[in-house]
């Protein structure tokens, strides 16, 4: 045997001894004692991060127009009641409020009534006292006004003259001169008679007189009267112009009802702060509204709890992470994923745990840029927060994992970004919208431009939401404002891509993932160990292309991993290379398993699997790609081998038929069985003389009857239906590539015939490699689905 070759790098050296340096002083505990300290430096390191790094302390006394000296934020959400805010709204509103007057109607004729008495009762003086002496006026004016009407000789015409001119006065809406500055405002004027009836009226000094105004008016009708002398109209002015009074009086005790009653109608207005608003920044100015926002901080007892503060984040992070935690384990449970529960979930974590670092620094960037600017845009920190690369774990974690366990990052950084964010919620959805973003708008990671496609996508998203949150802030739209945000925004998308692309080789490594690029780059041609297995074993390397396109076929049929079972077929007989000549696809000529023991044989067959895991785990092949390599043949038994060694033993010699099983173990995922299936077929077909549709079917239906018999399938999830499935896909395959051929005379090589009397009868093709079988019956497909051409004699073949 040829010596074996060796393909250990200095990088995979390196790398192997970087993740052993880190694991290596875990290994010594127990996985649930591992699984534990690591959630504890999860806690421990991201709770310090989200540590706000503002001060909340206002134990200095501020007056207004004071500097403040260090930043000030509100600890938690505080309401509180601003007194003197409260009372000055009130007393505007008892300002605005109506004044309320009463309106007698009455008031004009109860004026006529009292003249019309005194009236009377001065002509029943003049009844009583012919002489017309120590007459007296009962009303205004005195004995004066008797005197001068006694000349009159009073009638009834004259007193209904005069009642007439009092009652078209007194009857006009009359106010007190005193009440004036009162009705330069619109009033509520209630009839005393009937006080529901209240009218609303404005302007009310057009549409009123005042007293003096009405007595001017009510004395020029009285010296426009006709038939009275001078003295008796300046007699009758004294007597009536005192009757009238104003009938519009202000209501006090109604108006100021109704103005308490307005008043009470204001709510107490409340100074609301939300966790994490900034009330001041050192440097502010002190304004009344600063100060009525520390009272209120002071009087709600907020002035700062630090120690609070830590112990209830601390709680925060460690239910956050227990939430990450229950999530990865019921979801790797149900779904059967290459990397464990608990490899995701210390992924997830560590992923969230620099995501937030990279938060903590750009926000404090952000306030540092933002303080140092004087003119808007540029001095709010908010527009320079969206260059954060919020969804840096979010796509980190779609591509090594899935869009489930990058959806929860992406939630899990949205809420560590509200607690970071001064804006709080804004920062929040910014984050969500960010990280949903990268997920689904990267598609599948199949080649490195990739993270570079997802990050142009996400710095759009970025732009958009940026527009939209400066939008929902109300803030002005200016060319400067949309050019920072967008800006920002696209600079978020673009480190976002940055820090992920970075991240990636790293965590591959550290957490053993499989991802599409790195199956990708396993599949090139020139890694030393393809490149050995297609120089040492061409057949084998051609017969593992060929496996490789039915596997791929057959999974695209059942919604397997086609990329997957592609690259693992590459490497699933690599162990060849160690001896290519003792299997039958890199043989031309004579078969060296003609001239060795059986058991020398079967040996020799068999370690092809033993030496590919020892030279995969020293290439450092992924474990994925190394699970094909024993599980492509399972626990199967070399039967032809087993009988040929059981014919040729000597009378009592005992044979072992585990010296003739493969060391197994069988397949263990979807891929491995579909690889086990498509190998036998793909090596049967190719050993068929005349590969038709029907020979094809025959030989596939044989195999996997065979191998399901052996119960070589039973540790793995393929369904029955699965199965047919898959065996109709590799019918298919293998009959579109070995359609059928033109034969051209004397372009055929002649074939050899030779009869065997212990094996069927075949062709061996001199200018092939392997032996050709004219039926499919003739092919030695032993009880468990395993080809054994290496168990025919070339040497019989050639009689």
């Amino acid at each position: 045997m040829a010596r074996r070759p060796r393909f250990t790098t200095r990088f995979s050296r390196a790398r192997d001894l970087a993740v052993a340096y880190v694991m290596r002083p875990l290994e010594v505990f127990q996985p649930r004692t591992r699984f534990l300290i690591g959630f504890a430096a999860l806690v421990l390191i991201t709770t310090p991060l989200l540590l706000n790094s503002y001060s909340t302390s206002v134990a200095a006394d501020y007056r207004e127009g004071d500097i403040i000296r260090g930043s000030i934020v509100a600890h938690g959400d505080i309401t509180a009641v601003d007194i003197s805010e409260t009372e000055r709204r009130r007393n505007a509103a008892r300002q605005a409020t109506r004044p309320i007057f009463n309106f007698d109607s009455t008031r004009g004729e109860s004026s006529s009534r009292s003249f019309e008495a005194a009236w009377d009762d001065l002509k029943l003086q003049l009844q009583q006292k012919p002489h017309h002496t120590d007459l007296t006026w009962s009303g205004e004016g005195g004995p004066a006004v008797a005197r001068a009407l006694t000349t009159l000789n009073p009638n009834d015409d004259d007193l209904k003259t005069l009642t007439s001119l009092i009652r078209e006065v007194g009857d006009k809406y009359i106010y007190d001169d005193a009440e004036a500055e009162r009705l330069n405002q619109e009033i509520v004027l209630v009839d005393v008679r009937n006080p529901s009836a209240q009218m609303v009226m404005p302007a009310p000094r057009t549409r009123m007189l005042s007293l003096a105004a009405a007595r001017q008016e009510l004395e020029r009708k009285i010296f426009g009267m006709q038939g009275w002398t001078q003295e008796q109209k300046l007699a009758l002015v004294s007597a009536i112009v005192p009757l009238l009074r104003p009938n519009v009086v202000l209501d006090q005790t109604a108006t100021a009802t109704a103005r308490e009653t307005e008043a009470n109608r204001i709510p107490p207005v409340t100074i609301s702060l939300k966790r994490n608003q900034v009330i001041a920044r050192e440097g502010d100015t002190v304004t009344p509204g600063t100060l009525s926002q520390l009272s209120a901080l002071k009087s709600t007892g907020h002035a700062g709890r630090p120690w609070h503060n830590l112990i209830g984040l601390l709680m925060i992070v460690m239910a956050v992470y227990w939430a990450v935690w229950k999530f990865t384990e019921h979801r790797s449970t149900a779904s059967a994923i290459s990397l464990s529960k608990w490899r995701a979930f210390a992924l997830v974590g560590s992923a969230i745990v620099v995501q937030t670092g990279l938060m903590r620094i750009g926000f404090t960037f952000a306030d540092a840029i933002a303080s140092r600017m004087t003119t808007a845009p540029f001095n709010d920190p908010m527009i320079w927060s969206f260059a954060i690369p919020f969804a840096a774990a979010a796509l980190l974690v779609v591509m090594l994992v899935d869009t489930q366990l990058a959806f929860l990052t992406g939630i899990v950084t949205a809420l560590f970004a509200g607690l970071l964010a001064p804006t709080g919620i804004q920062a929040a959805v910014y984050a969500l919208i960010s990280g949903a973003g990268a997920i689904y708008g990267i598609g599948r990671y199949r080649e490195r431009q990739s993270v570079t496609l997802a990050g142009l996508f996400v710095g759009g998203v970025n732009a958009f939401m940026a527009l939209a949150l400066i939008a929902y802030a109300e803030q002005a739209v200016t060319l400067n404002s949309f050019l920072l945000a967008s800006g920002c925004g696209f600079a978020g998308g673009l480190l976002t891509a940055i820090f992920a692309a970075g991240g990636l080789p790293i965590n591959e490594s550290l957490f053993g993932i499989l991802t599409d690029v790195k199956l990708l780059e396993l599949s090139n041609a020139d890694l030393p160990v393809l490149g050995q297995l297609a120089l040492r074993a061409p057949g084998t390397n051609q017969h593992s292309h060929a496996v490789g396109q039915l596997a791929e076929d057959a999974c695209r049929a059942v919604g397997a991993n086609p990329l997957l079972a592609r690259i693992g077929a590459l490497y699933h007989d690599i162990g060849k290379v160690a001896a290519p000549e003792y299997f039958v696809e890199n043989q031309q000529g004579e078969n060296p398993h003609d001239h060795m023991k059986p058991t020398q044989s079967a040996r020799i067959i068999t370690s092809h699997v033993t030496y590919g895991m020892k030279l995969a785990k020293e290439i450092n092949l992924p474990e994925q790609i190394a699970d094909f390599i024993p599980q492509h043949h399972g626990t199967r038994t070399l039967h032809f081998f087993l009988r040929k060694a059981e014919s040729m033993a000597k009378p009592g010699e005992l044979i072992d038929e585990k010296d003739f099983r493969y060391p197994g173990p069988k397949p263990q995922f979807k891929e491995a069985a579909i690889m086990m299936l498509a190998d036998s077929c793909e090596a049967a077909a190719r050993s068929l003389a005349r590969p038709d549709p029907e020979n094809i079917r025959a030989i596939v239906v044989k195999i996997v009857d065979a191998i399901i018999s052996d119960g070589q399938l039973d540790e793995c999830d393929l369904t029955l239906q699965e199965i047919t499935t898959i065996r109709e896909a590799i019918i298919g395959a293998l009959t579109a590539i070995y359609h059928a051929r033109i034969d051209y005379p004397g372009f055929n090589p002649p074939k050899a015939t030779g009869p065997l009397s212990a094996l069927p009868a075949v062709d061996l093709d001199s200018e092939e490699r392997g032996i050709s079988y004219n039926k499919a019956s003739d092919i030695p497909i032993n009880e468990a689905g395993e080809v054994e051409d290496e168990a025919i004699s070339r040497t019989v073949a050639k009689r």
